[in-house]
């Protein structure tokens, strides 16, 4: 559940931090998140909205990525070269310069070598109020990657170079302290933790384009090297919306991925220091569930660290690795896509979708997801507690189209399967808006997903997530 009086992280959702199972939704919480983006007063007309026969609707959201050798021999690099393996990437070959950080979370100031990376300019489809850079890499001990984003506004004015992540695989002595980082905005846009949002998207002001830079760094005088297979962002522009069209079921006869289930509920308390324990690790209980999916599991000397009295030690090692020093949380979308993407030949992107047929398709290709919603205990039944804020992974759908989901927030692993109707569960994901316990309006989540797939997709695979625009 969002944390009472944090920092509002972004215009269309609330912290993703997870809930405590069978607890009302704090509305003081979710007031805070939803102060970001204020909403009209007026309630929208009760009933189901359907989509109009024949009726195809617009397109909210672009994910544009750079993976392959080709993308990566387009861009400007200084200091980086192209590893053309099995899988392409980008490693440091001479450094560009150096660098001094001092890290705010621990206070050492050590100086880098760097390199940087930046990509061709991206025209936006749908022109944006928001964009969420994510990244795959590995950093061995002793290096690290910026991530930044800038746009150009539809004013043809551009936005300074964002930080969207400063980032480590592991948060040992050697290595900084991954983070996102506050307080950048031009009053144009602003960034929440990890989502980029133009400030008043009524003036419509819009990101028409953008580029992303990375910079790889390293102790001086070593060969270290991070390597970055995969970067991209998502740009989206979702309507104002309290209500969504209602989707028809399309997987027929249902479908459902045997997909590994995990309780958050059973690491109360456990490592406080990671966000107040496991209470609001929902992400990455999330993210766990479906690496392992894949058949990709933490080693025993990656679990090492964990009291050996704790069930499950892979979610707890899941929190660590996801843990945003500056956000004190788990729940930095690009920061559990970059978790999941540090095993072998897994790749994990942040996008959003636009229907649940979309996520019936992803299912029926073998791809379960993870979805990010926001609801009152009266707007899900069968959950029995209400959100401002939490994940979930979609890992099949009933005959009748229902959704069947691994909920994280159940009192334990043999608890974790439910069955959510379709239609509550697509409104819950989807909008934009919503009321509170209180009335007040607060914001939802827009069909924020993480997705995560084998470097080497199947054919069926790829064309769902071409379709999807992921490539």
């Amino acid at each position: 559940m969002s944390r009472s009086g944090s920092t509002p992280r972004r215009s269309v959702l609330t912290a993703a931090l997870g809930v405590a199972g069978a607890a009302a939704i704090s509305t003081t919480a979710a007031s805070a998140a939803g102060a970001a983006r204020p909403a009209g007063a007026r309630r929208p007309e009760p009933g189901r909205a359907a989509v109009p026969k024949g009726h195809k609707a617009a397109k909210v959201a672009e994910y544009h990525g750079w993976s392959s050798g080709a993308d990566w021999k387009a861009g400007t690099a200084k200091g980086v070269r192209v590893q053309s393996k099995t899988r392409p990437g980008i490693v440091i070959a001479t450094p560009a310069g150096s660098t001094d950080y001092t890290d705010p979370h621990t206070g050492t100031k050590a100086t880098w070598e760097y390199a940087t990376w930046t990509s061709p300019v991206r025209e936006l489809s749908v022109p944006a109020t928001e964009a969420i850079v994510s990244w795959n890499a590995r950093t061995p001990a002793g290096t690290w990657i910026q991530a930044e984003l800038k746009g150009t506004y539809s004013d043809s004015t551009s936005t300074p170079w964002y930080v969207m992540g400063r980032w480590a695989s592991d948060d040992g002595p050697s290595s900084i302290r991954r983070t996102s980082v506050d307080d950048q905005s031009d009053n144009k846009s602003s960034v929440w933790t990890d989502t980029l949002s133009v400030d008043d998207p009524a003036s419509g002001l819009r990101l028409v384009s953008y580029r992303i830079r990375l910079t790889l760094h390293r102790k001086p005088g070593t060969t270290l090297t991070p390597t970055v297979w995969r970067v991209g962002a998502m740009g989206s522009d979702v309507p104002d919306r309290f209500e969504v069209p209602a989707s028809e079921p399309g997987l027929s006869g249902g479908h459902e991925l045997t997909v590994p289930s995990y309780s958050q509920e059973i690491h109360k308390g456990q490592y406080p220091e990671y966000d107040n324990g496991g209470e609001a690790w929902c992400s990455p209980t999330s993210s766990q569930m479906i690496i392992e999916y894949w058949g990709r599991e933490p080693t025993a000397e990656d679990l090492a660290w964990v009291n050996p009295d704790y069930a499950d030690p892979q979610v707890c090692h899941a929190a660590r690795a996801t843990f945003d020093y500056q956000y004190d949380g788990c729940g930095n979308w690009p920061f559990n896509a970059a978790y999941a993407a540090t095993y072998r030949d897994l790749q994990g992107v942040v996008t959003r979708l636009g229907s649940l047929t979309d996520a019936e398709k992803l299912v029926g290709a073998g791809i379960p997801l993870i979805t990010s919603q926001s609801f009152l205990k009266t707007e899900l039944d069968g959950a029995g507690y209400g959100t401002a804020g939490h994940l979930m992974t979609v890992v099949g759908f009933t005959a009748d189209g229902d959704v069947i989901a691994n909920d994280p927030a159940s009192s334990g692993n043999d608890a974790v399967r439910h069955i959510y109707k379709r239609r509550q569960w697509e409104n819950i994901w989807l909008r934009t808006k919503r009321y509170n316990t209180d009335g007040k309006v607060v914001s939802g989540t827009g069909g924020v997903c993480y997705l995560y797939f084998p470097a080497k997709p199947t054919a069926a695979q790829s064309r769902v997530l071409k379709e999807l625009g992921i490539r």
